[in-house]
């Protein structure tokens, strides 16, 4: 593969979950993965309490490069992470699936948020770590 894999976080709804994973790929693994994220439905904007505690904990802001989206503004992946919400992606081939199984912290408090975000933090940096040594075959 003559460029970086591309992986694609999955939800329902694009807009808490996958867009935090979105971000946090595009911030820790940038230089081994492209990242995109997209839902079977869309949101009109990302989830409020997760651009502002992405905001306060990385200085990321998400609205700035991220909105919502369905999977088919997604190009071609080679890995395909969904969030824990069951969506099954036939349309989407790729050549390596999993699922999280994260919970949705949407109508939680910050303590539930930064929870979900740190879960996503560590398996970011572990799917990196995989890509890198070549444990995922892509």
């Amino acid at each position: 593969m003559n460029r970086k894999p591309r992986v694609a976080f999955v939800c329902v709804h694009n807009s808490c979950r996958s867009q935090i994973a979105e971000a946090l790929g595009h911030a820790l693994a940038g230089e081994v993965f492209e990242s995109y994220s997209a839902g079977t439905e869309t949101k009109p904007a990302i989830n409020p309490d997760a651009v502002r505690l992405m905001r306060q904990c990385y200085g990321i802001e998400m609205p700035r490069t991220q909105y919502s989206k369905l999977l088919s503004a997604l190009p071609p992946v080679d890995v395909v992470i969904t969030m824990g919400c069951g969506v099954q992606c036939p349309s989407l081939p790729c050549a390596h699936r999993e699922d999280w199984g994260l919970e949705d912290p949407t109508g939680r408090d910050d303590a539930a948020f930064l929870v979900t975000i740190q879960a996503i933090e560590e398996k970011v940096l572990d799917l990196k770590q995989r890509i890198q040594s070549g444990q995922l075959k892509l």
